[in-house]
């Protein structure tokens, strides 16, 4: 064989793997966009009530938030773990089954003490030094929102299930219909139509848990109904325990959860901190955090989608295929968020146009701030991309206990702790806690990509063979 078909092939296999990425991690992408509207849209809807309801719920989301996305981090395991069932074996629908199953154990195992904490949300709130008044309305949205938080998780399970199967378009279809839900549900709890009650912060958070409900009924119309996914029968015998399947998915998932938890518990930490600063700087937080949020969707599919092709590999025990999906899913990832970098920087306004009235002279103080907040998530996208993809190679290869000590030294010891000193001792305010969460990011996407270049040292690939 040549050296010139030798490189066809390999630029072949590169091209077919782009593809094969691609396809898979786009599904996922929009309907993570789809997923990050929903709060997205009751923001835009509460901040036309002025700066005091922007406020608080931007504190009611990121507590919902905080047991949201550690939950969804400890279902995280089970996408590897299907992934690399289905790698060993195309077919392998006991061992899916068994693993589906328990992920919804889980689901229910974490739902519990979430619920009981952000029961608790408004002394938990006074504690951490935030304003009385904003704390009581944060605690009336987030007691309507909290019901939504079990049935997301099973929506969570559901859609892991079929984008290990490769086929994450049904969870597509269903975010979209929930964001389109969503809009007209709560918009007529907040302001009152069709001869209903105005019910403000309230109907936003019942507004929400309705959908979120509405989101798992329809996916698991879809896995009993659909012949690709019936056959797996998830539901049946779902109360038959199965103890090893449930504590591989817990020493898989745990460190997962915990490592996201982190991520999301030091931007809600920062969002304690610029409540110190006013309720100008809370909301141009708020928005600037939220267009973060939705940028930071198209990595976490890549993410995603890196875990399944990874993990595919591995049961195969194929090194060269690891390599090609990994690499693949890092360069898609850096190249879309270096592109929303150059967007909010040279265009900030295009972006907060969405979530407040630009020309209205109370909005001024926060336009300004938000206008700083987003200068500075331009420079930290790429560094933002480039950790939550790497995060999802290294775990279809099911490394996720050193990804999260990564974590925790690079958000909490170095971005919020420079952050902290920015802001405080050094007098920057609010754009210095953005400039830390920056410098956290760099320092944990740094580690993240080392690991994955040192995969073969630490043994974390298996032989061929």
């Amino acid at each position: 064989m040549t050296a010139d078909t030798n490189r066809r092939i390999f630029k072949g296999m590169w091209g077919a793997e782009a593809a094969a990425m691609l396809a898979l991690s786009l599904p996922l992408m929009f309907t993570n966009v789809a997923q990050a509207l929903l709060h997205t849209t009751d923001i835009a809807l509460l901040g036309r009530l002025g700066p005091d309801t922007l406020a608080a719920s931007a504190l009611g989301l990121n507590l919902f938030n905080a047991c949201l996305v550690f939950g969804s981090g400890m279902l995280a395991g089970s996408s590897a773990i299907m992934a690399r069932e289905l790698g060993r074996r195309k077919h392998s629908v006991r061992e899916v089954r068994r693993t589906v199953r328990q992920a919804m154990w889980t689901a229910i195992c974490m739902a519990l003490p979430c619920w009981l904490l952000l029961w608790q949300a408004q002394p938990l709130l006074l504690l951490l030094g935030q304003s009385p008044p904003i704390v009581a309305k944060a605690a009336v949205f987030i007691h309507a929102l909290q019901w939504g938080l079990l049935p997301c998780f099973f929506y969570m399970v559901l859609r892991s299930f079929v984008a290990a199967l490769q086929r994450p378009i049904w969870s597509l279809l269903i975010g979209v219909a929930a964001v389109l839900a969503n809009a007209i549900v709560t918009s007529t709890l907040i302001f009152g139509w069709l001869g209903l009650p105005a019910l403000g912060l309230r109907g936003a958070g019942i507004g929400s848990a309705i959908t979120d409900t509405l989101m798992f009924l329809g996916m698991a119309l879809v896995v009993t109904r659909h012949r690709h996914f019936r056959r797996y029968r998830l539901f049946g015998r779902f109360w038959q325990p199965d103890w090893r399947r449930f504590r591989e998915l817990w020493a898989l998932g745990l460190p997962i959860g915990v490592t996201q938890a982190m991520e999301m518990t030091v931007f809600s930490s920062a969002v304690l901190l610029m409540g110190l600063f006013g309720t100008a700087a809370l909301a141009a937080h708020t928005i600037a955090i939220q267009i973060a949020t939705l940028t930071f969707m198209v990595p976490l599919g890549l993410s995603q989608a890196a875990t399944v092709r990874v993990g595919l590999a591995l049961g195969g025990r194929d090194p060269a295929a690891i390599t090609r999906a990994g690499w693949t899913a890092l360069a898609m990832g850096v190249g879309f968020m270096t592109l929303m970098a150059l967007l909010m920087w040279f265009a900030p306004h295009l972006l907060l146009h969405a979530f407040i009235d630009l020309g209205d002279p109370a909005n001024r103080p926060v336009i300004a701030l938000a206008t700083s907040f987003l200068a500075v998530a331009a420079l930290f996208q790429i560094f933002d991309g480039a950790q939550t993809v790497g995060a999802g190679m290294l775990r279809g290869l099911q490394d996720t206990r050193m990804p999260m000590l990564y974590a925790g030294f690079g958000y909490w010891i170095v971005g919020l702790g420079s952050g902290a000193l920015l802001a405080f001792q050094l007098g920057m305010g609010g754009i210095g806690i953005w400039v830390g969460l920056a410098i956290g990011l760099a320092i944990v996407s740094t580690l993240m990509v080392t690991r994955w270049m040192r995969r073969g040292r630490l043994r974390l690939v298996p032989q061929r063979g």
